[in-house]
């Protein structure tokens, strides 16, 4: 099989093995802008070591990124160093390329197939490969070249310093592995300034104890993005509150990633020990900030269901065996014979002597029968 055959087939892999190699990052929670410091970033890949700096004709200046405030339609030569460290010459390819900000909050170049769009297609190197002796640097002269119509704000990229090397894999394969290292930089285009950030998205969700009194994991997950023009930083905390707004909990401040205009980032957030109080309210407030001011904090709120299920089983069941007494009392009450009111029961009358009842009174007349002449004598 020819080596350009296998070359082709292996792209995939070429795109899996490369390596984007910059200064490690620092974390930037206010978005500060980059300070001097050493070299870029040395690489080493099979007998090549290197490494990738801002310079000058004259030798490094002790840069450790480009930074630059331009108007549209300005111009510059700068210069980038790379060092051979090994022992043989090494030819490396030079060029510019666009940054952006990867799923886990690095700063990221483009990958080599892609072509640059923004800042890394205004730099422009007399030639692409240059050829630095063993132990020696080379000063490579760029120019910078900012379009009329570039928009104000923050344009990143990075001066990449490149080797590309044939391997031999395990199983026999020939692949070609680029390996990069870079020197970023910042541009700023003078214009309007619009820092801005939003939070897209929050997404609560709870893990409901079976014992309410033991409390559960609420995970909070947000995604933010750069809305404006510039770089942002800044951090992020998150608190949960009870109904009528009491605090349970509430998360230390989380750095956030340097975010270039445009990216996204997705924060996640697990807070325990969280007890189930029928619903609990996430509140994200963003502290963002950019190199030139602090922003306006950013509030959203999302809100999750936590019903105590032990509780509420205790209780509909003690209310269920309330219930089942109350009815057995009426069931009860409802079926036992009535007791009749002494004052509503009929007397019997009464006879002889024992007769009780109204005496005749002379005044009411004589009796039947009786004569009322008072010397009358008895009737026969």
């Amino acid at each position: 099989m020819s080596l350009r055959t296998t070359l082709i087939r292996a792209s995939a892999v070429l795109a899996a093995a490369l390596l984007v190699a910059t200064a490690p990052p620092a974390p930037a929670p206010a978005a500060p802008a980059p300070s001097p410091g050493p070299a870029a970033g040395a690489g080493e890949t099979g007998a090549a070591r290197w490494a990738v700096q801002p310079s000058s004709a004259k030798g490094p200046t002790g840069r450790n990124y480009f930074i630059y405030d331009l108007a549209p339609g300005s111009t510059l030569t700068d210069h980038v160093g790379i060092t051979n460290l090994g022992d043989r010459p090494v030819t490396f390819d030079v060029y510019g390329t666009d940054a952006y900000t990867s799923t886990d909050g690095a700063f990221a170049l483009l990958p080599a197939d892609r072509p640059a769009t923004d800042v890394g297609s205004w730099i422009r190197v007399d030639r692409r490969e240059w050829t630095v002796p063993a132990g020696r640097r080379v000063d490579i002269p760029f120019r910078l070249t900012v379009p009329a119509n570039a928009t104000p704000g923050d344009h990143t990229g990075g001066v990449i310093g490149a080797v590309a090397r044939i391997r031999t894999t395990a199983d026999g394969q020939r692949v070609l592995v680029d390996q990069r290292l870079a020197a970023r930089v910042y541009l700023r285009v003078t214009g309007p300034v619009r820092p801005a950030v939003t939070v897209e998205a929050v997404d609560v969700s709870y893990d409901n104890p079976v014992n309410p009194f033991g409390g559960g994991d609420l995970v909070v997950r947000y995604r933010l993005r750069n809305d404006g023009n510039v770089r942002i930083g800044g951090s992020g905390t998150v608190t949960v509150r009870a109904p009528f707004g009491r605090e349970q909990a509430r998360t230390a401040p989380t750095d956030l990633p340097e975010l270039l205009p445009g990216a996204t980032f997705t924060v996640t957030e697990r807070i325990t020990g969280v007890p189930p109080l029928l619903r609990l309210t996430a509140e994200v407030d963003i502290a963002a900030t950019s190199t030139d001011t602090a922003l306006p904090p950013v509030v959203r709120t999302a809100g999750v269901w936590a019903p105590p299920w032990l509780l509420l089983a205790l209780l509909a069941g003690a209310a269920g065996w309330a219930g089942l007494r109350w009815w057995r009392r009426r069931a009860a009450a409802a079926g036992r014979p009535s007791t009749p009111d002494p004052a509503d029961t009929p007397q019997p009358a009464a006879t002889g002597a024992a007769a009780t009842g109204p005496t005749p009174d002379a005044a009411d007349g004589p009796a039947p029968g009786a004569d009322p002449r008072p010397d009358a004598p008895p009737a026969r």
